[in-house]
C-alpha cells in the first residue's frame, strides 16, 4: 500500500528527515540532483542499536550514495541497504515515488 509521507518541499537537500509509516520508523534523504532524488530507509541503526541514521550525514563512496551513521560513522549505501564497511548488515530499503510534489513510499 502507498503512502503519502511528506511533500518534496518538506525535505531539506543533503538532510535527513525521519518519518512513521504504520509502526516503521523510517529516514528519508533528498538528493534533488540524482535520477531518484528521494531516498527511504530504516531509520534504525543496526550497529549503534538506535533509531538514528535520518540524523546521518549525506555523501558518497565510490559513486554510491549513502549516509554515515552518527553513531559509529558506518556508511549504509541508500538504494542497497548495504553497509560499506560490513556487506552482512543492512537496513531495508523502501520504495519511493513522487508524484507531482508529494512524496510517496511503500509500505509491506
Amino acid at each position: 500500500m502507498w503512502n503519502k509521507i511528506c511533500d518534496v518541499a518538506d525535505l531539506t537537500p543533503y538532510q535527513g528527515r525521519g518519518a512513521l509509516v504504520g509502526e516503521a520508523q523510517l529516514a528519508l534523504f533528498y538528493l534533488p540532483e540524482t535520477e531518484q532524488a528521494v531516498y527511504a530507509i530504516d531509520n534504525w541503526d543496526p550497529i549503534g542499536e538506535a533509531f538514528v541514521l535520518s540524523r546521518g550525514i549525506v555523501g558518497d563512496i565510490g559513486g554510491r550514495d549513502c549516509v554515515a551513521s552518527p553513531l559509529y560513522k558506518q556508511h549504509f549505501d541508500l538504494t542497497s541497504g548495504e553497509c560499506i564497511e560490513d556487506p552482512d548488515v543492512s537496513v531495508k530499503t523502501w520504495l519511493v515515488e513522487i508524484r507531482g510534489e508529494e512524496v510517496w513510499v511503500m509500505s509491506a
